[in-house]
């Protein structure tokens, strides 16, 4: 009976999706890798596979494995502020211009004012988040659609960026990417509170770890455990029922997003503000919140899952440096990575599979 339990569970079953759709891209990738050069193509999926495990020193094994939980951090925050949309009834595919605005705005205080870290991080958060309360906005009071205005907004948010760190104060003009953070406001970069030692002195290992997965344990218990929560998904279920009940509308869409957008600013500024990275002069919007989408996906739309689902996404592809690129372009583990995103389209449908065998199973039995 507790098996069965088990097995007609939702946490189950979202697993299960989840795994197959790793093992898709997992298998396409190795076709791909086969036809591109047989011989080589079963080492370069295990190096690909054990990413930091490459390494046979302890040492480096330990500083790779830190730079992979950096640079999962953002891809879990932007997984988690479009799960937290979704779960309300909204598609927040703005997630990535929010993100951007996030980068601008931490990278600025920085910089331009040398700011303590934490002052630029709630800067990001908020201005995220009034970023993401026109698209908000524009749902509640004009019924505009989410998806149309998010789109719009990420390119605003790209070029506005652009405009705003593209000055001598914050960047490099003749490289187009902005300063070191360490060297112009060492008070404005995360603190590793001793978690970089940990990591084989990784200097980029630091709180906004731990962090990210305090927001996402806040996450689950405000959805699942607070009348906040339960309010927000009555109003994504069924807006006109949940006013009829005494709920308001307007109000849960635009605080669903103002929260949504905090988070993709919280996932740029815990990831810049480890000056792991410049921000480049671009013309197209960070991929990082798109993936966020899958990732929330994949995650089976459980903060929880999140984790685990953003930290497998960035270990494949931080595996793709590491192939033999006399034989294989590093891109390929990209790719195997967007073939499992890409398969996430089809979670739904996988999880009704599932659903379907465990019931026929059962009739057999």
């Amino acid at each position: 009976m507790r098996l069965r339990k088990i097995l007609e569970s939702e946490a189950f079953r979202s697993i299960m999706a989840a795994v197959l759709c790793s093992i898709i891209g997992i298998i396409v990738g190795f076709l791909i890798l086969l036809i591109i050069n047989a011989e080589h193509a079963p080492k370069a999926i295990s190096v690909i596979l054990k990413n930091f495990l490459y390494y046979r020193n302890g040492g480096k094994q330990l500083y790779y494995l830190g730079q992979t939980l950096v640079k999962s951090v953002p891809l879990i925050l932007c997984g988690i502020g479009v799960l937290f949309a979704y779960k309300s009834g909204l598609f927040n595919i703005g997630i990535a211009g929010q993100y951007c605005i996030g980068i601008g705005i931490s990278l600025w205080g920085a910089l331009a004012f040398q700011l303590p870290w934490f002052v630029c991080i709630l800067l990001a958060m908020l201005c995220a988040a009034l970023w993401a309360c026109i698209a908000g906005l524009l749902k509640a009071f004009c019924n505009v659609n989410e998806v149309i205005a998010g789109i719009m907004l990420n390119w605003i948010s790209l070029y506005l960026v652009n405009v705003l760190l593209q000055n001598e104060i914050t960047m490099n003009i003749s490289r187009s990417e902005t300063y070191s953070i360490a060297e112009r406001s060492a008070s404005s970069i995360i603190p590793t509170l001793g978690l970089g030692s940990l990591f084989h002195d990784n200097q980029y290992v630091s709180i906004a770890i731990p962090i990210t997965i305090i927001v996402a344990v806040i996450i689950h218990i405000v959805l699942s455990k607070t009348t906040i929560g339960y309010e927000l998904r009555a109003t994504g279920l069924n807006k006109h029922a949940a006013k009829y009940a005494g709920m308001k509308d307007k109000k849960n869409i635009v605080l669903t997003m103002a929260v949504s957008g905090a988070i993709a600013g919280l996932a740029a500024a815990l990831y810049y503000l480890t000056d792991i990275q410049p921000w480049k002069t671009a013309s197209v919007v960070p991929g990082m919140g798109f993936n966020g989408i899958a990732v929330a996906f994949l995650g089976g739309l459980n903060p929880i899952g999140v984790i685990f689902a953003g930290f497998f996404i960035q270990h494949i592809t931080q595996g793709g440096s590491f192939i033999d690129t006399k034989y294989f372009n590093p891109q390929i583990a990209d790719l195997i990575s967007s073939i499992i995103i890409y398969s996430c389209a089809f979670m739904f449908l996988l999880k009704t599979l599932i659903s379907k065998l465990i019931g026929e199973k059962e009739k057999c039995c």
